[in-house]
């Protein structure tokens, strides 16, 4: 341990410190300027003060007003960052595969991709309007947008470092080398060429800007070209001129060359194998050929992100799949949130963008990075298994044989599945089987996100052509999912399936199917219950639990909840399930309030919370209160985290760990000891006020012994020793890596699933 981290950690053990935030920069500060590289250790994202930082506050029970005292309470916003700062990280671990760090990378460049276009510009109006800050943090916009710049600024220089410095030369080392068209042999050129003139040529589209053809709209993300250009006649009256070309998305990003020229007769481009030429370079050289009669005289990569966090008129909508429809069309006109130029564009064509995009400093973004550097994700399908980590064969539970009865078996017990681990071929089977079961007289089935291709919407269909009676509710609002939706609903109500689109103000995030049988002894329902979307791409790399079940209680509440989204009715209350809006909320503070009156009595209470995001304030000052009466709380949150841990007479029994690792932790678990009669919930709920109040989400309890147990032991309390992929949220808003201590061995929580299932292939 360095002297720095000893003293780190002297620090939160006797005082806890929270640094706020920077004060807004002046507009001169946040020009585009070369940044100063800064080093950092990266086993933590603790960072010291910096030269602007006001002086610390240390929070404690003495020092706040109340539990709903602003310093309580993480700024989403910063929070948001923290966890894609997690990913970069994770992307800098040397002891991940080569081409698993460069998928982190990608994904760290993704989620800064979705942050600018669903948090910013929201961030941005409230900050011109001047109006008072909404959130329980109460930091006001401009100061977030300061302190949001300064986070990004410091990351993307890390993310330039690791990029040039370690993984593009690790990469060349291991023969996957990015070369220049220039530096491609004639016949290597050549061929690109016809490439060129074949599959891009016809589609490019120069669009030059002029008086009679003004600045085009620029479409979200994609990759253009801004280029000056100089008529090659002398008395030209408009000797220089300006123009726009985008480069496709219909073609591919990397195109594949031999090594050896004697295999260029043969070659494909497309084939993933050999050395790498970017799409955008090809395009560049072949710029002049789009504008006859005139020479490119500068040329420049830019790309914008658009604001997509509209918002879907849909109470005064009469049609919400045509409100939907129309959402998703005007949302390619948001307004532009950030600009990302490549470095070294001429300053006279950064002028001419900012001048027609309209943008202040503060919103553009330069960079050495290849741009949409999000796409670098396709690396993986790159055929070399020794720079990945090794591929597993998921496990197929014995309750969902092909050649089986898996009613059967949920019949005489629950079942659990946990995927990736357990395959969502146990899913697939479930409605498979419910598909082509004559005895299966009714489906119902709730759509979030199922995905281009999905299995579970072929077996809907087959059903219905089966003659069974299918009721399928597809979410239309699923972000950036919704014309895929809309697509599958209309296609389903096309084949006579029952189709239902929701509510109006309502989101149905909730992840069920219900199966209702014809057996001896009458109508039986089998019911399942998930953490995660019917999406079988999805769930070979998200985390979830699913819950089979034919508890009587459990598929009356089921069938309940489907009447009350297909017709009309509200219930307030259901026997076993815990239902949003306003029941969840509720239930899930009843059982919070026992724990805590539980500790009064025994001593012992203990709360485990393991959700993707801990937002909503109203749980987080009730953990709080949980806390000051000694109740010990530990969350395992993969994302957004509000409460601040460790503050002494408020949150110091409470622990708040992440797990970022080969695979994305994605299911929800709540766990109440309740003096030894423990309590376990499980479903598609976060902790989030959207969730809680403007969603129809569902948890369900565990209710057999067994497989409570063996959550708790085999999935929950392994991530809470994981010393390796974990990361542990100080009280100041940054996350420290887990190291082993003390000579520990090294655990990681995901590796040890994976070995314990003997589920690792041979390479």
């Amino acid at each position: 341990m360095t002297t720095q981290e000893k003293e780190q950690n002297q620090t939160q053990e006797s005082t806890v410190e929270v640094k706020p935030m920077d004060q807004a920069p002046e507009q001169k500060d946040i020009a585009v300027k070369p940044r100063k590289r800064t080093t950092r250790a990266r086993t933590t994202t603790r960072r010291p003060a910096t030269k602007r930082a006001a002086a610390k506050a240390v929070l404690s029970a003495d020092t706040i007003k109340s539990l709903d005292d602003p310093c309580l309470y993480i700024n989403r916003e910063l929070s948001w960052l923290e966890f894609d700062r997690k990913v970069l990280e994770t992307a800098m671990d040397k002891k991940v595969p080569l081409l698993d760090r460069v998928k982190f990378l990608s994904i760290f460049y993704n989620n800064l991709d979705e942050f600018y276009m669903v948090r910013v510009r929201n961030i941005q109006t409230q900050a011109r309007s001047g109006v008072a800050p909404t959130g329980a943090d109460k930091v006001p916009p401009i100061r977030q947008l300061a302190e949001i710049r300064r986070k990004v600024m410091e990351m993307l220089d890390q993310a330039e470092d690791l990029w040039f410095k370690e993984l593009k030369p690790a990469m060349e080392v291991k023969d996957i080398e990015f070369l220049k068209y220039d530096a491609l042999s004639g016949a290597k050129q050549a061929m690109l060429d016809r490439f060129f003139d074949t599959e891009i040529f016809p589609i490019l589209t120069p669009q030059a800007v002029d008086a009679g053809r003004p600045f085009p709209m620029i479409s979200n993300t994609s990759i253009n070209f801004v280029i000056e250009l100089e008529s090659n006649q002398e008395d030209a009256a408009d000797k220089v001129r300006f123009a726009r070309v985008k480069c496709p998305s219909s073609v591919p990003r990397f195109l594949f060359v031999p090594e050896n020229d004697a295999d260029l007769e043969k070659w494909d481009v497309q084939c993933r194998e050999g050395r790498i030429v970017m799409v955008e370079d090809l395009i560049a050289h072949r710029l002049e050929s789009l504008f006859p009669g005139y020479r490119v005289k500068n040329y420049g990569l830019f790309r914008v992100t658009r604001n997509t966090d509209g918002e879907i008129e849909e109470d005064e909508a009469d049609d919400l799949l045509s409100a939907v429809r129309d959402y998703v069309e005007q949302r390619r006109f948001g307004s532009i949130v950030r600009l990302e130029l490549e470095r070294g564009i001429p300053q006279r064509l950064q002028d001419f963008l900012i001048q027609h995009l309209d943008l202040q400093a503060n919103q553009i973004y330069k960079s050495r990075m290849p741009l949409a550097f999000s796409e670098f994700i396709r690396l993986m399908g790159i055929d070399r298994p020794a720079l990945k980590y090794p591929p597993f064969k998921a496990n197929l539970p014995s309750a969902f044989d092909p050649e089986g009865d898996c009613f059967a078996a949920i019949g005489k017990r629950d079942q659990m599945v946990y995927h990736p681990y357990d395959s969502f071929g146990s899913v697939l089977r479930f409605l498979e089987q419910a598909a082509r079961d004559p005895k299966v007289v009714a489906i119902k089935q709730t759509l979030y996100r199922c995905g281009s291709d999905s299995p579970i919407v072929k077996s809907l269909l087959e059903a219905r052509r089966r003659g069974k009676q299918v009721t399928a509710v597809v979410e239309l609002k699923a972000r950036f999912d919704e014309e895929q939706n809309i697509n599958w609903a209309e296609e389903l109500e096309r084949q006579g399936v029952n189709v239902v689109y929701g509510f109006a103000g309502l989101k149905i995030h909730a992840k069920l199917c219900l199966v209702v049988r014809r057996e001896a002894n009458g109508m039986k329902r089998y019911v399942h219950i998930g953490t995660g979307n019917y999406n079988a791409s999805s769930a070979k790399i998200y985390t979830d639990l699913g819950l089979f079940t034919a508890n009587e209680d459990i598929c009356n509440d089921v069938q309940d909840l489907f009447n009350v989204m297909t017709g009309f009715g509200i219930l307030n209350d259901y026997r076993q399930i815990f239902v949003s809006p306003k029941h969840l909320r509720r239930s899930l503070a009843a059982c919070i309030d026992a724990e805590i009156e539980s500790h009064r009595q025994n001593g012992n209470g203990h709360i485990i919370l393991k959700c993707n995001q801990l937002v909503d304030p109203a749980i987080v000052r009730q953990l709080y209160e949980a806390s000051q009466v000694g109740v010990k709380v530990e969350c395992i949150v993969r994302g957004i985290c509000s409460l601040r841990p460790g503050i002494p007479g408020v949150s110091e029994t409470i622990s708040v760990r992440s797990i970022v690792g080969e695979l994305l932790e994605h299911a929800r678990v709540y766990y109440f000891h309740n003096n030894g009669n423990d309590k376990m919930y499980v479903g598609s709920a976060d902790l989030m006020s959207r969730n809680l109040n403007g969603r129809i989400e569902v948890l369900t309890p565990v209710l057999d012994d067994d497989i409570r147990h063996n959550i708790l032991t085999q999935i929950v309390k392994p991530q809470l020793k994981d010393n390796v992929n974990a990361w542990s949220l100080l009280s100041d808003g940054t996350y420290k890596k887990s190291r082993p201590k003390g000579g520990a061995a090294a655990y990681a929580s995901q590796s040890a699933i994976r070995q314990k299932l003997n589920l690792l292939k041979k390479r």
